[in-house]
Formats: C-alpha cells, sequence, structure tokens
C-alpha cells in the first residue's frame, strides 16, 4: 500500500508556523508597549469603580438618600464652574492612573543577609586554593570581598545555591585533573552534597560555572520509542547534554525528554556495549530494554549466567533464538554465533567480490546479550571447559562488518576479569549505580562533569558512547513482568512491548525436533539438560529468521545421509556442535517459515572433510572448509552407544 504524502502545511511548514508565531509574539509586545498608558488608565476606572460599588454596599439604606443627594449636588456644581467638566475629567484620569500602576513589589537586589554569609563562606574556602603568596594583588584573601570573585549567582527557593559563576586567577592549574577534582570536591561539600552539579571550565576567559542539576525523572515506563532501524534508547538524560527529544507517554501525559540514543550496525563506531554496575543497579533492566528494542528488527541470543530468570519473559517470543542459563547451553550458543558470524563474513564478502547486494540472511541484526559472563568464566573453569568470553571474540571483532551486535553486563567489581576482546571492542559504556570517580574513569575513559552522589535510584548511571562526553543517564522502567514486586503499570508496560510467541511447528520441509534423543544420534544427556531458566520449547516456543534449524536427517538428490556410516555413500555430519543440532533445535522448535530456497546457517556450514571424501562428494553450502572455525565437543556430548560414523565425525 502506498504512502500518501503529507500536507504542505505538516511536511515542511514547520518553520513557517513558527516564524509566524514569533512575528505575532513581537507584534503583541510591541502592541503592550504602546498602549500601556491607556492599559494603566483603564485598569484604574476598574479599580476605582469597584471601590465605588464597595462603597455603595456598604452604606446603611437609610444613609443612601443623603449620600445620592450629595453626589448629585457635587456634579451639579461641577458642571456649572467654568472648565468644570474638562478638570473633573482630568482629576479622574489622574486618579485612575494611580491606582492603575503596577503594585507588585520589585525584586530585591542582591542576595540577603544568609545567601551573602553563604557566599562569603564559600569564597572563604576557596582562598587556600586560588592564592599564592607572590601574588601581589591576590584576588581572593582572607578577610576579603566575594562579589568580585562571584560576579553570577542564583538562589533556589529554599534558599541553596543553583547557579554560580567564579573566576580564579590565571595561574591556578585548570588543566590538571587533579586540580579540577579538589575544586569540585569542596564546591559539592559547601553547596550540598545531595544534589548533582555539573561544571563547566572555562580555561579561556578563567571562569568556572557551577549548577545545580534537576534530579532525572524515574517515572516513565518502558515503551514504543520513537526511532529508527539501527537506533537503542539506552535512557534519559540532561537537555544540556543532547540535541534531540524523544515524545514519551507518562499515563495521559505526553512530554518530550532527551534520550541517550546508541547506533549500531554496520555504520556504527560504537557497535557493541558493557554494562557495569554492582546488584540491584539495573544492569538486568537494562538489558531487558535493549532487548525488546532489538527484537523488533533483528534476532536474539540470550546467556544469562546469573541463572535466576530475568529473562524468562522473552523465552519462546519471535525473533527471541534462545535463553539460555546454564554453562552448556551458553556454550553451544555462543559457539554457534561465532560460526554464525563468520558465515555471514563470507557471505557478504562473496557478494561484494560478485558486485551483488549482501544476502538478505545477513541483513537482519544479530543481537547477543550476555549478562554475568563472569559467572559462566568460574562454572567453566571448574568444569574443565573453555572460558565463553574467548567465543565472543569473533562476534565482538568482526560483528560490525556481519551485522552482528554483542551486548555484555557484568559487576562493577569483576571488570578486570573481564577478557581481553570485552575491553578491548566496547567502546559504548554504561555504568549504573553508585561509584566512585575513580572507578568511572577507568570504565569509561574519561571523568565525569557532573558529582557522583551516594544514593542513587535503580537504574542510575553514567554513559559514554566512544570519545563523546560522559553523560547523565537514566534506565525506563523495564522490570521482570513474571516478578511479583512488579507494579500492574509496569508489569503490563512490559507485556504490551513483548512479540508475539511462535507456533511449535518447524519450517516447512524440515523434520522436527525429536522429543528425546536416540541413541543414534550422537547426543548425550548432558547435552539435553534443562537449566533452571527454562527451555523455549516448553512453551511451544520456536526461532525464527532461520537461524538455528534442525539438520535434516536426509539430504534429497545426492542419497546420503547424516546418520550413515563411511563407505556407503554417506558424508559425516558439519562440524557443528551437537548440542546446536539437538539441544537448540529441541528448544527452538517452530523456526519462523523460510522460502523453498532458503537454506539455514546449519545447513550451509561445510560438512565433515573426511566425510566428505568417504563420499566423493563437495562440503555443503558455500562456505569453504579452511574458513570453518573448529571448536572441541563438550565432554559427554557423545555417548558410547552412538554409531561409529556419527562418532568419529563429532570427535574429529
Amino acid at each position: 500500500m502506498a504512502r500518501r504524502p503529507l500536507p504542505r502545511i505538516l511536511s515542511n511548514g514547520g518553520a513557517q508556523l513558527a516564524r509566524s508565531r514569533e512575528l505575532a509574539r513581537t507584534a503583541a509586545d510591541g502592541a503592550t508597549d504602546v498602549l500601556q498608558p491607556l492599559i494603566t488608565i483603564a485598569r484604574g476606572l476598574r479599580r476605582l469603580a469597584s471601590a465605588a460599588g464597595r462603597h455603595w454596599t456598604g452604606t446603611p439604606r437609610d444613609r443612601r438618600g443623603a449620600l445620592l443627594f450629595l453626589a448629585a449636588s457635587v456634579v451639579m456644581v461641577v458642571a456649572l464652574m467654568p472648565y468644570g467638566p474638562l478638570l473633573a475629567g482630568a482629576v479622574l484620569m489622574a486618579a485612575a492612573a494611580w491606582q492603575g500602576r503596577n503594585r507588585t513589589r520589585p525584586a530585591p537586589e542582591g542576595p540577603d543577609d544568609g545567601q551573602r554569609r553563604r557566599l562569603q563562606s564559600l569564597y572563604e574556602a576557596l582562598v587556600p586554593y586560588f592564592t599564592v603568596p607572590e601574588d601581589p594583588e591576590p584576588l581572593y584573601a582572607h578577610g576579603g570581598a566575594w562579589p568580585e570573585a562571584f560576579p553570577e549567582h542564583e538562589f533556589d527557593d529554599s534558599g541553596r545555591l543553583a547557579r554560580l559563576v567564579i573566576r580564579y586567577p590565571a595561574y591556578f592549574t585548570d588543566g590538571e585533573p587533579g586540580s579540577r577534582a579538589r575544586i569540585e570536591h569542596l564546591l559539592t561539600a559547601k553547596a550540598g552534597r545531595s544534589r548533582e552539579y555539573h561544571f563547566a571550565w572555562d580555561e579561556e576567559a578563567n571562569h568556572l560555572s557551577v549548577t545545580a542539576l534537576a534530579p532525572l525523572p524515574t517515572d516513565v515506563a518502558a515503551q514504543p520509542f520513537v526511532t529508527t532501524p539501527g537506533e537503542t534508547v539506552l535512557g534519559l538524560t540532561d537537555p544540556t547534554g543532547v540535541r534531540r527529544t524523544l515524545p514519551l507517554t507518562h499515563g495521559e501525559e505526553r512530554r518530550d525528554v532527551p534520550p541517550v540514543v546508541w547506533r549500531t550496525g554496520i555504520r556504527s563506531t560504537e557497535p557493541h556495549l558493557l554494562v557495569l554496575g554492582r546488584p540491584g543497579t539495573g544492569t538486568s533492566t537494562l538489558l531487558r530494554s535493549v532487548a525488546l528494542q532489538a527484537v523488533r528488527h533483528g534476532d536474539l541470543l540470550i546467556a544469562d549466567g546469573g541463572g535466576t530468570g530475568e529473562y524468562a519473559c522473552l523465552t519462546g517470543r519471535e525473533g527471541v533464538l534462545a535463553v539460555e542459563c546454564g554453562l552448556a547451553g551458553a556454550l553451544t550458543g555462543l559457539e554457534w554465533a561465532a560460526q554464525e558470524t563468520e558465515r555471514r563474513l563470507v557471505a557478504v564478502n562473496r557478494a561484494r567480490q560478485e558486485g551483488e547486494p549482501p544476502p538478505e540472511d545477513t541483513r537482519r541484526p544479530l543481537w547477543i546479550l550476555v549478562d554475568r559472563p563472569g559467572a559462566f568464566a568460574h562454572l567453566a573453569a571448574a568444569d574443565g571447559r573453555p572460558d565463553p568470553q574467548t567465543l565472543l571474540e569473533l562476534p565482538l571483532r568482526h560483528g560490525r562488518a556481519a551485522n552482528v551486535t554483542v551486548v555484555v553486563a557484568d559487576q562493577l567489581d569483576g571488570y578486570g576479569a573481564l577478557g581481553e576482546a570485552v575491553r578491548q571492542h566496547t567502546r559504548a559504556r554504561v555504568v549504573l549505580g553508585p561509584a566512585t570517580a575513580e572507578e568511572l574513569t577507568t570504565v569509561l575513559g574519561a571523568p565525569p562533569r557532573t558529582t557522583p552522589v551516594d544514593h542513587v535510584p535503580p537504574g542510575r548511571g553514567y554513559a559514554r558512547l566512544g570519545t563523546g562526553p560522559v553523560l547523565r543517564l537514566q534506565v525506563p522502567a523495564t522490570p521482570d513482568p513474571y516478578d511479583d514486586a512488579t507494579s500492574d503499570a509496569h508489569r503490563q508496560a512490559v507485556l504490551d512491548l513483548l512479540p508475539p510467541r511462535t507456533a511449535p511447528a518447524g519450517r516447512e520441509g524440515a523434520p522436527a525436533a525429536p522429543e528425546e534423543p536416540s541413541p543414534g544420534t550422537g547426543m548425550g544427556t548432558e547435552g539435553t539438560e534443562e537449566t533452571e531458566c527454562g527451555r523455549a520449547g516448553a512453551d511451544g516456543a520456536a526461532a525464527v529468521g532461520g537461524a538455528i534449524d534442525p539438520v535434516p536427517a536426509g539430504t534429497e538428490g545426492n542419497g546420503t545421509q547424516a546418520t550413515g556410516t563411511e563407505g556407503n555413500g554417506t558424508r559425516a555430519a558439519a562440524p557443528v556442535p551437537v548440542a546446536v543440532r539437538v539441544v537448540l533445535a529441541k528448544s527452538l522448535a517452530g523456526a519462523r517459515t523460510a522460502p523453498a530456497e532458503a537454506v539455514s546457517p546449519v545447513d550451509r556450514l561445510p560438512a565433515d572433510k573426511e566425510g566428505t571424501e568417504a563420499a566423493g562428494t563437495a562440503p555443503a553450502g558455500p562456505l569453504p572448509v579452511s574458513a570453518v572455525v573448529e571448536h572441541p565437543v563438550p565432554v559427554g556430548a557423545v555417548p558410547s552407544e552412538a554409531a561409529p560414523g556419527a562418532v568419529a565425525a563429532e570427535t574429529r
């Protein structure tokens, strides 16, 4: 259905309407200035008439006749006098002008006694930092006056500093972070620690502007943000930090709030995100908010190291490939993600060499969300398995070209334990919860321009995208809808954003995932274990996009089967981990229907080299054998009862 163009007044008439409003406002101000005497006289006449009416109403009835006779006599005398009516009109106009004058008291000039004492105390506290004995005319001296040092100052209704401009001598080392930090700490202590302050250093003019920031709104719930594909709203910030606003809805109220927008995709300079914070600060809330926005235009793979079921609401939803809480499932999913990234790279490279657009299956974004990878690292070390963070190296290095985005969240004190690839390739950073200036500088790469406070609400922190400025951040309220402590309004807001559940039926032409592993499929009991957060197949959910499909039992046209033995015209299975082909196929049953010519990423992976040579056939799919990254099969994935050909293919 073709889109109908917007009316001209709506498409390009915004500037004209704004200009018309400005002209009307200017004309009204000019008319008010010209007609100010008439407005004053009219206001005075109204006040005189009101006073006369109140006097007449307050006069007793027995005296109203005499009062009326006296007023008539005065009018008659004035009318008979020479120039009487003219003089009476002049007197009336003068009285009306006097009564119609503006009676509002002018604002007091300068601060009151309490404010002057506060400014003098602040001035005395800055003397040791802004003076040296060699200065012949010091701007700051004990017993000196503060008006020259503080040219501008504002106070709020409670008598506290709202804004202050401080002059400091040119020899002060304002280019050193340590000197700045000492002054900012002092001003925060003297102006009040319960608020956040923004410091703007003007080295050229030797001025420091201190502004008390209003608290960020914490009542904004999760909602469909007005963004384009490739834009993710991390949270809200101050109006001075960004030049963009988003229309948000709070109940029946609608307001524009400045957001922190993170841009992903092929042209992004910060394709991956790292979220750090202490327990209870909202790291899982931010990942849930990112997931609800990412699933609208892409596929999602979640590995939850916390194992608390924070992402159970996404299980079995359209666009959600898997939600894994166990070590085996996380290793399997991340291994598949690494192979899928490599497959996309090869497909995109071939398309560019042939001068064709990238394949359709590489254009849909793939999101990998890993919460608490440090917990997986401890479990893997205890079980003798590789660290799952090593499987993120390929998506982190080449994810932008393959349209793969990685989001990692972990504890703030575990930042040093993160892998080198995670710390090196996550240029977009978020720190939530209370943190010291040193911790913020270490993680974000630059100190914030505001003073961190000790007590902050959940979801409150700082964000920095690449080399940009450090911004205050408030994450929208996106709680777990299955948590009993969640309010009904927030629960319903999250449920409204969840995609629909998928049907349990698989894609056409592919066999359904087996309910129980058979001895001949090369599956062990360890590869089919269920985790605490549940599997997608438990509620009839399925994967979408054909990203993870079960391997067919046979291939038409070549007379080969994946479970046959060598020497009988068969080929060995592709070097895909057993859990990818069976466990994820079972937990993600019911993939989205794909075109007849579409082939799943698992089908595109090459066959085992030995099995291919024995069968005399070429590897399946366009991916060469040399491009495949070999990964060991988890221990216990192949039982002793498996067929010899399958065992040889899987344990290569």
